[in-house]
């Protein structure tokens, strides 16, 4: 499970798409969530940095008492964020996301919005790490910085070949409650299609900052009239024949896509999870952007009561 060093031969394609990927997902950091995303991960505490002369306008919580008796005038503490963080990329590599009606595909999308947070925590002068799984754990890279180690990340994202098919979400978040020492943010990029997890989210959620990133293409719940379809489930490889064509058959797959949905939805709202949904046939970008504004706006309110 744990990740070795290997002194393996990069195919060249593998390399310009890696490359790819780092030019457009840099160009958005640097220009779109850079600011927002240090403003809405904040540090995990405050680090004294002096003291100095109060001056009209500071916050009398900040006045240090022993200096001020001391001096026989105020003085404020002076504090330091503590900006590093550790975040963590747990993405669902099982064989639904080897499915895309678009240009690409779910897994496709799914890597290049995870080079975006990648970057944009080392930007910020994070860690980041990485948890690959399908109905198990199939590899864990350590939280480390430095743009080397991200491309490497994205590298294993475009390349990595699962030995499982299906998905199984308690195995990453249970590895994560053991790992993750001091608080994190853990971002859960699946299109969530797996069974029950409450326990795991439930335990992992109240150390840590989980935020689920659910990557859908819409062919999945909403199927177009081709008539009668072979269809083969990605996960379990079970054969299946469809009557597309059928608005019963179209109706029982959008009420059960609806059901599970939901159930999901009150899943992460009762943890406190934050949902960011993607359309793998659109673009990640305004979705991702009105997460960080949505979330900065609710922590300024909570600052403000």
């Amino acid at each position: 499970m744990a990740d070795q060093n290997r002194n393996v031969q990069i195919p060249a394609e593998i390399l310009a798409a890696v490359r790819r990927i780092e030019i457009r997902t840099r160009r958005l950091v640097e220009e779109v969530f850079s600011g927002e995303y240090h403003s809405v991960f904040k540090g995990t505490g405050m680090e004294f940095r002096e003291v100095r002369e109060y001056v009209p306008g500071d916050d009398v919580r900040a006045i240090d008492w022993n200096v001020t008796a001391r001096t026989g005038d105020p003085f404020v503490k002076l504090y330091d964020e503590e900006r590093e963080l550790t975040v963590m990329l747990a993405v669902d590599l099982s064989r639904s996301g080897r499915f895309g009606s678009g240009a690409r595909l779910k897994s496709e999308v799914a890597a290049e919005l995870c080079g975006v947070l990648a970057f944009a925590a080392i930007a910020n002068k994070d860690k980041v790490g990485l948890v690959l799984f399908s109905d198990r754990v199939e590899k864990f890279i350590p939280p480390a910085k430095g743009r080397s180690h991200v491309l490497r990340l994205i590298r294993e994202l475009l390349t990595f070949e699962p030995e499982g098919r299906g998905t199984d979400l308690d195995a990453p978040l249970r590895l994560l409650g053991s790992v993750l020492k001091r608080k994190a943010t853990v971002f859960l990029v699946s299109d969530f299609w797996a069974g029950d997890f409450t326990t795991s989210l439930s335990v992992l959620s109240r150390r840590h900052d989980v935020v689920a990133v659910r990557v859908r293409d819409p062919r999945e719940s909403a199927l177009l009239e081709l008539g009668l379809v072979h269809w083969v489930d990605a996960e379990t490889g079970r054969p299946l024949l469809i009557d597309t064509s059928s608005a019963r058959v179209r109706r029982r797959l959008a009420a059960g896509a609806e059901a599970h949905d939901g159930a999901l939805s009150k899943l992460f709202q009762s943890r406190g999870v934050d949902v960011v949904d993607i359309d793998a046939t659109g673009s990640y970008v305004e979705p991702l952007r009105r997460f960080f504004l949505g979330r900065e706006g609710r922590q300024g309110r909570r600052r403000a009561r």
